[in-house]
């Protein structure tokens, strides 16, 4: 699976993209704003639904992020280990540990939208937010990550593959990190490169024609949350 729209009818797929983006937006507030276990705790409810509410589960959220996980989990690590007696301070790891946390819930609600969420509403709703050449430029740079993030997570997720084929797994680490890592980059770049001939060949428009946007009943109940998650940020 990769991290992109999935078509759906659920309850995130019938709000609106601003209405989720200041869900976003008001979550990772309070997320940054609260973090100690008390206010993390508090707030997990609500990560936990947004994988669920986009059709999904939270574990297979958090496996789009799997590059990430390591270095959640380095973190803490890190911070205990200390180069003298008494070389282990578990009191140390309790901050980077919540900051890792907190980066999880953020990542899950972010997995909701980018789930539920076409990329043209994405556009639309970013557009709204930033008006002028600045929104138009900023929709255009939106649209293009939330199209070619998924496109490089397969082909990594396929060179992985290849390379564990062919009895990669036996190979040293370094070894391992170039044959994907370098690879992959490689790979990147040949997209890019293509993308940017697709898109002159076919004229491409800065300023296409956006999606219609309205608010609904439902959309203002999570306009009303995200205001709430705002005002719990700044208390």
């Amino acid at each position: 699976m990769t991290l992109a729209y999935r078509p759906g009818g659920g309850v995130l797929h019938r709000l609106d993209p601003r209405a989720k983006l200041a869900l976003q937006a008001a979550f990772a507030a309070a997320a940054f704003a609260h973090t100690t276990p008390v206010g993390l705790l508090a707030l997990t409810p609500l990560a936990v639904a947004a994988p669920l509410l986009a059709g999904t589960t939270p574990l297979a959220a958090l496996r789009e992020f799997v590059a990430v996980l390591p270095f959640l989990a380095a973190g803490p690590l890190v911070a205990a280990v200390a180069f003298g007696p008494p070389w282990v301070r578990p009191a140390a790891a309790v901050p980077p540990a919540l900051a890792s946390y907190r980066v999880l819930l953020v990542l899950l609600v972010a997995a909701g939208y980018v789930y539920t969420t076409p990329v043209r509403d994405s556009r639309a709703a970013v557009r709204w937010l930033l008006p002028g050449r600045v929104g138009v430029l900023a929709a255009v740079g939106v649209g293009l990550v939330f199209r070619f993030l998924p496109v490089l997570q397969a082909d990594l997720a396929g060179r992985r593959d290849a390379v564990h084929a062919r009895l990669g797994g036996e190979r040293s680490l370094t070894e391992r990190i170039r044959l994907v890592g370098v690879g992959g980059l490689a790979r990147a770049l040949d997209r890019a490169d293509a993308l940017a001939v697709a898109m002159r060949a076919r004229c491409f428009a800065y300023n296409p024609t956006p999606p219609p946007l309205a608010f609904s009943r439902r959309d203002w109940l999570a306009t009303g949350v995200a205001a709430a998650l705002a005002a719990a940020a700044l208390t």
